[in-house]
């Protein structure tokens, strides 16, 4: 987990990938190390502290979900993101609240099986091997010879290395699968108990045909028998109770978009019922409660929340004021200025300036940006920016799709040629868009 990040580390990790937002950076990375401080506590102690749940204001493309995002696939923590506005209250037609739970609970097994398969790996390799190997040799008779055993050994070996380079994935086999089932896991709209119901029909049907032949390539006969050999290795039900675990200690649930179930002091309440109720049948979750999910009874006492939402239309005081006290630690992410634009294109890891270089490489252009052309456009992007809607840093998307458009066209014709994009391209593809109000508004 997260026992040897301090929270500098956390921060100088989120760094490499979000430009700016220092505050936000620290407020997340101090209560990520109080959930690892907490698990250090005696048990009766450990009880008593809750985690101090965070609220991001900030326009959009600012990088409030980029944070959590990052954040979660760094430490291996189960992660999910929501949408308020996707929830009504009880008695409407939609998603209840509680399944942004039951998705957790998901996310976390599926996170838990992928580290037990990786420890499994090499087991679950020579199970597969073993049984594509069989398929192709026939055994021999246990009436052949000590020279005959020898050379079918050589000939074993020799298919085995064929096998790991790979030389014999067109080749096809027959093998044995399992009869495919409705997979109700990944569904958490779905009720547990009617869950479980479907779950045993299923399992009555599968036992009248629980096997059928069927004939594929080696390589689709690996992922068709690496699942199978993983099922036979790991036990579900510890899976479950280490998810359990995980999803109950280390998850975290981001809500975004929650300015939208606020009501607008302004206006009357009457107006949207169902905003306010989604508030109430939020307040237990985030308070603490249990819920049923697919794998267990899931408690979300210790579940860190992380609501996030742009509030231009309303403010974080018209949520309910027990929602309110349900999210002390208060953020602002400050809107990109030129300069931000300038450093979001050319410092993260993965910066766009990259993904349009390695994009363009595939079909042999090698791409070059100026110095000039990478300031100027972020300065396009600030001032569209500035005129339509502020949309952060995706502006830079929109913009770096406009300036490449022809390049990416005609890529295949320019194979093996080196394209600079210098001031004056940026210049010629943006200039006259960005000077006319209306041209931004629809183009950027």
């Amino acid at each position: 987990m997260v026992e040897n990040l301090t929270p500098r580390e956390i921060v100088a990790y989120l760094d490499k990938y979000v430009i700016g937002q220092n505050e936000a950076k620290k407020t997340i990375a101090i209560a990520l190390r109080n959930r690892w401080r907490r698990m250090q506590l005696d048990e009766a102690m450990a009880q008593e502290v809750t985690p101090k749940n965070i609220l991001m204001i900030g326009s959009t493309g600012v990088g409030k979900t980029e944070i959590a995002r990052r954040l979660a696939k760094m430490l291996h923590l189960p992660f999910i993101k929501v949408e308020a506005s996707k929830y009504t209250e009880v008695g409407f037609v939609g998603r209840d609240v509680e399944s942004m739970v039951r998705d957790l609970a998901l996310e976390a097994l599926n996170l838990v099986r992928k580290e037990e398969e990786q420890k499994n790996k090499e087991k679950i390799e020579k199970i597969v091997e073993d049984k594509i190997i069989q398929k192709l040799l026939p055994p021999l008779p246990s009436s052949a010879s000590e020279e005959k055993k020898q050379d079918y050994e050589k000939v074993v070996e020799r298919k085995k290395e064929q096998l790991r380079k790979g030389e014999l994935d067109n080749l096809k086999i027959e093998i044995e699968i399992s009869s495919s089932s409705i997979d109700i896991m990944t569904n958490s709209n779905v009720p547990p108990e009617m869950a479980e119901v479907q779950e045993s029909i299923i399992r009555v049907i599968g036992g009248m045909n629980r096997k059928k032949k069927k004939e594929v390539s080696i390589k689709e006969a690996r992922e068709i028998l690496a699942r199978e050999a993983a099922n036979e290795l790991i036990n579900e039900e510890e899976l479950k109770q280490k998810a359990l675990e995980r999803a109950r200690s280390g998850g975290i649930i981001f809500i975004d978009e929650i300015d939208k179930i606020a009501v607008n002091s302004s206006s009357s309440s009457r107006q949207d019922p169902s905003k306010e109720g989604v508030q109430r049948d939020l307040l237990p979750i985030v308070e603490g409660s249990t819920v049923k999910t697919k794998i267990g009874l899931l408690d979300t006492d210790h579940i860190l929340f992380i609501a996030a939402g742009a509030f231009h239309l309303s403010k974080p005081s018209d949520l309910i004021p027990e929602l309110q006290g349900r999210f002390p630690l208060r953020v602002e992410l400050n809107s990109l200025d030129e300069e931000a634009l300038y450093r979001i294109l050319t410092e993260p890891k993965n910066s766009l300036v990259n993904q349009y270089k390695a994009l363009l490489k595939v079909e042999g252009v090698e791409l070059d940006f100026e110095e000039e052309a990478l300031r100027a456009i972020a300065r396009y992007s600030a001032l569209a920016n500035e005129k339509t809607e502020d949309i952060g840093a995706r502006r830079l998307h929109t913009v770096m799709e406009k300036l490449l458009e022809d390049i990416s066209f005609e890529a295949d014709s320019l194979k093996g040629q080196s394209v600079v994009v210098d001031k004056e391209l940026v210049d010629k593809k943006l200039g006259d868009i960005v000077k006319s109000e209306d041209a931004t508004r629809y183009i950027l």
